[in-house]
């Protein structure tokens, strides 16, 4: 039974809301930058996928900045999907992070260590992983089955197939699913550094994210958030809701194997998953939206796995990280949103930067520049780690 998609909200790289996000994948633009949000004196990488400032405009004060982000989203998804006119306890919220306040546990830590100052009071409703979720709620008046899903970089995907299986149960009515990160705390960018996997390139940060090229230096941290509004057919229809797409299908697997390198197994296994679960053949999925993360390790295993599901019939595939980089927790959610965006408007979203295909990544992976698409069905992979796999079938309109 699939489950209705009448709201969407977006705070990226691109900007805030729907039609920056939609304006920067039609144009192939990358939202990729110098860090301005914190002092990058003491980094080596000094380029992220930061949400411009502007964005923020000063709202939703005095919470950590990945709840400001979810904040934001899920009043613009709110703001689509229009009156619920449900009881608030039919109403739940599923937030997914990867890294939770990041921005209040580093300031904590700073004015400990560092400065010897005392802790803030609000130091950890600030930094727990639920804080997000918690805040949405709570402006949204959402009283159903609420809380975190944390799964690495596969968090928000789990938390929005998750919320289409409390829907299909009959636990809610309308649940708001998505996912929030905000990792650009020194920190937390400096123990990147440590794992040797960022894509280093101050001078040319748009350049700086190349997933499946043979040149690709790595992942491009990023923030931001995205929303969905999930409803059951019965209730969306009752209320006369524009149905914009729906979720068709989850899958959801553990590797069981290294806490860092992929296994091409556990992501096929994923896809099959959300595939039997639509009742989709393979054939019927139009794209993909990678996990794409532009490392050594993934991209030629996510091929690998791509490969073992669709044989030589796999559809065209892009990564969407290479415009707006590695939101950790909050990627997909934001790659779903950007895909049902793009194919809305009749478009396959590019992979920028691949001018040099690696000969083990030897997929259509819409090179460069958007694509003209009349594609319906698409599933977005997630992956994370800890061997974590999350695989969300997605139908655009009424497809």
């Amino acid at each position: 039974m699939s489950v209705a998609i009448t709201g969407l909200g977006i705070v990226s790289p691109f900007g805030r809301g729907k039609s920056a996000a939609l304006e920067a994948l039609r144009n192939a633009r990358s939202g990729i930058r110098t860090i301005t949000s914190i002092d990058t004196a003491r980094l080596n990488c000094r380029i992220a996928g930061e949400v411009p400032a502007e964005a923020l405009e000063g709202e939703h004060r005095g919470h950590d900045r990945f709840t400001r982000f979810a904040l934001l989203a899920a009043e613009e998804a709110a703001q689509e999907a229009g009156a619920l006119n449900t009881d608030p306890e039919r109403i739940g919220v599923l937030i997914g992070t990867g890294l939770g306040g990041c921005e209040s546990v580093d300031a904590n830590y700073r004015r400990l260590y560092a400065e010897g100052g005392r802790v803030h009071p609000l130091g950890i409703p600030n930094s727990m992983y639920n804080a997000a979720g918690a805040a949405v709620a709570n402006r949204l008046n959402a009283k159903g089955v609420s809380y975190a899903v944390v799964s690495a970089c596969a968090s928000s995907a789990h938390a929005i197939g998750i919320a289409a299986q409390a829907i299909r149960a009959g636990q809610a009515d309308v649940v708001f699913a998505g996912g929030a990160d905000a990792p650009l705390a020194i920190g937390i960018i400096k123990a990147w550094e440590a794992l040797r996997v960022l894509g280093v390139d101050n001078d040319h940060p748009e350049r700086a994210c190349r997933p499946f090229s043979a040149d690709r230096k790595g992942l491009v941290l990023a923030e931001g958030a995205a929303v969905l509004v999930l409803e059951s057919e019965e209730h969306a229809s009752r209320r006369g809701a524009r149905i914009l797409g729906r979720i068709a299908g989850f899958g959801a697997t553990s590797d069981a194997g290294h806490v860092t390198d992929p296994s091409a197994d556990g992501a096929a296994r994923a896809m099959r998953q959300a595939l039997a679960d639509a009742g989709w053949p393979a054939e019927s999925a139009g794209y993909i939206n990678a996990h794409g993360t532009g490392t050594r390790a993934n991209d030629p295993t996510e091929s690998a796995a791509i490969r073992i599901v669709f044989g030589a019939n796999a559809p065209p595939v892009s990564s969407t990280k290479s415009m707006h980089g590695h939101a950790m927790g909050a990627s997909g959610a934001i790659e779903i949103v950007s895909s049902l965006l793009a194919l809305h408007d009749g478009f396959l979203p590019p992979t920028i930067n691949l001018d040099t295909p690696d000969p083990d990544c030897d997929l259509d992976y819409v090179p460069l520049q958007p694509r003209p698409t009349q594609a319906r069905r698409f599933l977005s992979n997630s992956f994370g780690f800890g061997g974590m796999n999350a695989v969300v079938a997605v139908s655009v309109g009424d497809a």
